[in-house]
């Protein structure tokens, strides 16, 4: 395994610190849920947001664009266009960030508690397609209609020629969950633009990558897997083999982030992965996806070396 040393780690080197041991966290996924944030003294960014700090994000006006990609209720995305692209002409094409939610992989959780993401990714450049998709206790949510909405809604995104984005310039990024989902979208078995469009990278946030592993632990997520996939690893090994990321040829670029206070999926996520990685220390679960945390201005340092190579 390997950590990812690009152009953007000196930026990043005050913010993260590399571990080889994985801390020893099996709390359940409401226990962070109130906690407050703690700020970080040396430049005021926070770190370890609650669940209910990232929902008070998406309370602001939503001006992005719900369109459909398939025909039932769940099959949309919100697609957010930089504010200095939106009725111009001539203007350079905005890179895009396809996001898929977290939220262990259940219909409690959906994709309005991205909107502060988008919405920040959006005032950087970027233009993102935040997709839905239907989830455990969604009617044709599960294994594996769930990966079927996220590759239908991913490859929609060729469809977005009348718009300035620049289609040869697509990362995929997904959130928990929601990084599982991505990453097996992102599998090069799965040819998912066609030629429509050029796959630069994927990046995995939290993102769940052993589900064998995973499905073991005792918090709330982790008691969710077996739920996602109708059964026990030892029940349906061939479903949670087909669902592991790491038995498919992953894009170049790929690339996990995550964090040493995460108590919803721990360090040795990525750390036993055999993928590029970098942990940030005191990061919590949730920080990835606030704009306003050490873990987001490390995102943003790998999403843009992703988008310039």
């Amino acid at each position: 395994m390997t950590f990812y040393y690009g152009v953007f780690l000196l930026f990043i080197m005050s913010l993260v610190a590399c571990s080889t041991n994985a801390p020893n966290r099996d709390s359940e996924q409401k226990r962070n849920e109130h906690l407050p944030a703690q700020a970080d003294s040396s430049n005021g960014a926070l770190n370890q947001v609650t669940f209910s700090q990232v929902m008070e994000l998406s309370s602001k006006a939503d001006t992005s664009e719900k369109i459909a990609y398939g025909e039932n209720s769940l099959q949309y995305g919100h697609l957010y266009l930089p504010a200095n692209v939106k009725g111009a002409e001539d203007v350079e094409k905005a890179p895009l960030v396809i996001f898929v939610h977290g939220g262990c992989w259940l219909n409690a959780y959906g994709v309005g508690h991205s909107v502060g993401l988008s919405q920040a990714l959006a005032k950087e450049g970027y233009a993102v397609w935040s997709i839905e998709y239907r989830r455990t206790g969604d009617a044709g949510g599960g294994w594996p209609g769930s990966l079927n909405d996220v590759l239908k809604g991913v490859s929609f995104a060729q469809t977005f020629k009348e718009y300035p984005i620049d289609l040869n310039n697509v990362v995929l990024v997904g959130h928990s969950a929601g990084g599982h989902l991505a990453l097996l979208a992102s599998a090069e078995q799965r040819h998912v633009f066609k030629g429509g469009a050029r796959l630069k990278g994927v990046i995995g946030l939290a993102a769940i990558v052993d589900v064998v592993g995973y499905s073991q632990g005792q918090n709330s997520c982790q008691a969710a897997t077996t739920t996602f996939f109708a059964g026990s690893a030892e029940q349906k090994m061939k479903a949670y083999k087909l669902a592991t990321p790491t038995n498919y040829t992953l894009p170049a670029e790929t690339f996990l982030l995550q964090g040493t206070a995460d108590e919803i999926v721990e360090v040795s996520e990525a750390q036993k992965s055999g993928l590029e990685y970098l942990i940030v220390e005191k990061a919590g679960h949730f920080d990835w996806i606030h704009p306003e945390t050490n873990a987001y201005q490390a995102f943003l340092s790998a999403l843009k070396q992703q988008v310039e190579e």
